[in-house]
């Protein structure tokens, strides 16, 4: 069995299954799949605080599962607009777990993970997997990792 690394774009996630499909993600049933496979060594999913108690219970599902559960919190800019973004956070993770493990598994659709991907695999010579909703997916992210896996039925609530 591999040892793997799986980081969760909660957000991405969340609202490209709402888009695509008017569901949501299967986090359990992606467990179960990922942990028959290979040997999950860590599992962040990246999140952003709203101090919802929807989202709190959410949050708490996913730690039940495996998960560690790192949030940032929402900010509202005074122009209306909000931030609230991990992708720093997760390459720093990705990269720091690409040193011990052999495969890295992002559920994102972000394009801005493809130089990650790349990276981690050209210097620690990491298997990459994406998994995303096909065509919300960028296609830079797509072709940068060894597989790419299509978020179907199968994988939504």
């Amino acid at each position: 069995m591999k040892k793997i690394a799986l980081f969760v774009d909660v957000q991405n996630i969340y609202y490209t299954t709402r888009q695509a499909y008017g569901r949501q993600f299967n986090y359990r049933e992606f467990w179960r799949r990922i942990s028959e496979q290979d040997d999950i060594v860590t599992a962040s999913a990246y999140a952003i605080d709203r101090n919802d108690e929807q989202q709190q219970k959410f949050q708490s599902a996913l730690r039940h599962i495996g998960f560690n559960v790192k949030l940032k919190p929402f900010i509202q800019r005074s122009d209306g607009s909000a931030k609230g973004d991990w992708d720093v956070g997760i390459t720093i993770d990705v990269l720091e777990a690409a040193q011990s493990v052999d495969k890295i598994v992002l559920l994102s659709g972000d394009g801005d993970f493809d130089l990650l991907l790349k990276k981690v695999s050209t210097d620690y010579g990491v298997e990459t997997c994406v998994y995303g909703v096909a065509e919300l997916t960028a296609i830079s992210l797509i072709e940068s990792a060894n597989h790419f896996y299509s978020i179907k039925e199968d994988l939504l609530l």
